[in-house]
């Protein structure tokens, strides 16, 4: 049987993609792999990330590796896909010839019909899992609409396009099937979902709809953009139970110069007034966001602001990132990138340090609450698991002591949280 390997780079938008062409590829007779550095596989496809500079260097240095072992007889045929391909598939031409064919974020048909794989339309909503059996992503549009001054994921994956929400209950009620039970909602604007196809926003619709899917028991919602935040969301998390008391909502920054200057669409006022809807409706919702620091023109007041954001809010989850200039995006055509990378890296980490002291006070008030946690693993003595009030990859974990008793990967349990750290929570099995 032919035999690839399908090695994935980047964000779980990718992973997705690199799924789809791994059922297709499985459905020709192909026997696929992934992310694998121990397999005889004589074709390798490398699906890479392009948005900021690490994550390229990344994509680069595996290519760079994948062409030598190909020069060395290791492996018979490379191809490169996804965003990096699609921003500089003539310089990647150019540099690593030895890579038989590049194909970007948006000729996935391409590789399919290089490689010789299915193009059964019915093969469209099947998927090769490279997550645990019981989660998997679901993404429900592809590129975006916002423009935001920093981003270049619309200059890679162009305008937003929304799944068809039938196309995407069938996704579901499959993946449900193979033993799926936590769904994770995923777009780079999960709230825009609908426009294009319905006239008007409908990502509440659609959770309302995935929820009536026998065997999905979580439901979690990624990457919702805080400008224009539908109203019927709010109301849908709150009444349905599948829906995990979580949202992940990139503010980005809360200065008003700075919001103006990234194109972000929505004022102070406005994310202040969205968090206190939020945490109304919803009590004990798990509020997660992302942050970057060191934008153009970000002074040292701008980042002032952003602290004390960050402690009145006291968000439960938050990531930070220093500002880096990518080519082709409205900051790096039209702003100086004016502070230093040193003063970046210290702002990030000056954040980082406060929330790091929020999260372990947080985590302290849930000692002695007792959770529905959900087994991803076992790592040495301790059973790896998460609340609802956790994103796997991303959040903390709650480890469970392996003497106690067996526990089965994919499955429910009652656990008293019995001692707190600052990312990490431990539990006993109450049942």
């Amino acid at each position: 049987m032919k035999k690839i390997n399908v090695i994935t780079l980047g964000c779980s938008k990718n992973t997705v993609d690199s799924e789809h062409l791994m059922a297709r590829l499985a459905a020709a007779g192909y026997r696929v792999v992934f992310d694998s550095d121990r397999t005889d596989a004589r074709t390798v496809v490398i699906n890479t990330c392009g948005f900021i500079g690490d994550a390229k260097q990344e994509s680069i240095d595996l290519i760079l590796r994948a062409a030598a072992a190909k020069q060395a007889g290791r492996i018979d045929r490379l191809f490169v896909v996804g965003c990096l391909s699609e921003r500089y598939a003539d310089e990647l031409r150019a540099e690593i010839p030895e890579v038989d064919e590049y194909f970007g974020a948006r000729t996935w048909d391409g590789i399919v019909r290089v490689l010789e794989a299915s193009e059964e339309p019915a093969l469209a909503t099947e998927r090769h899992l490279t997550t645990p059996r019981h989660y998997a992503y679901l993404k429900i549009s592809e590129g975006c609409n916002w423009k935001c001054g920093y981003c270049a994921i619309p200059l890679i994956r162009g305008e937003h396009v929304s799944v068809p929400m039938e196309t995407l209950e069938e996704e579901a009620r499959k993946l449900a099937a193979a033993g799926v039970k936590e769904l994770i909602v995923i777009a780079q604007d999960t709230t825009y979902y609908g426009i294009d196809l319905y006239g008007r926003r409908m990502l509440a619709e659609l959770l309302r709809r995935l929820c009536r899917i026998e065997g999905i028991a979580w439901i979690r919602l990624h990457y919702a953009y805080p400008a224009a935040f539908p109203e019927e969301v709010i109301a849908v998390m709150a009444s349905e139970p599948k829906i995990c008391k979580y949202l992940d909502i990139p503010f980005q920054h809360i200065s008003d110069a700075q919001l103006a200057a990234m194109h972000r669409r929505h004022t102070k006022a406005e994310a202040t007034e969205l968090i206190r809807r939020l945490r109304e409706a919803i009590p004990d919702l798990a509020l997660r966001t992302t942050l970057l620091v060191g934008y153009p023109g970000e002074t040292e007041a701008d980042f002032e602001e952003l602290m004390q954001f960050v402690r009145e809010v006291r968000f439960e989850r938050l990531g930070v990132f220093p500002y880096s200039e990518e080519e082709g995006t409205y900051s790096a055509r039209e702003l100086r990138d004016d502070i230093p990378e040193a003063v970046k890296q210290q702002r990030a980490e000056r954040i980082m340090a406060l929330q790091q002291q929020i999260a372990c006070e947080n985590n302290r008030l849930r000692v002695g609450r007792t959770e529905r946690v959900l087994i991803d693993s076992r790592q040495g003595n301790f059973y790896v698991g998460r609340t609802q009030f956790d994103s796997p990859e991303v959040d903390q974990e709650i480890l469970i002591p392996a003497s106690q008793r067996r526990l089965l990967r994919g499955h429910f349990y009652d656990v008293r949280i019995d001692s707190a750290e600052e990312y990490d929570l431990y539990g006993s099995v109450v049942r």
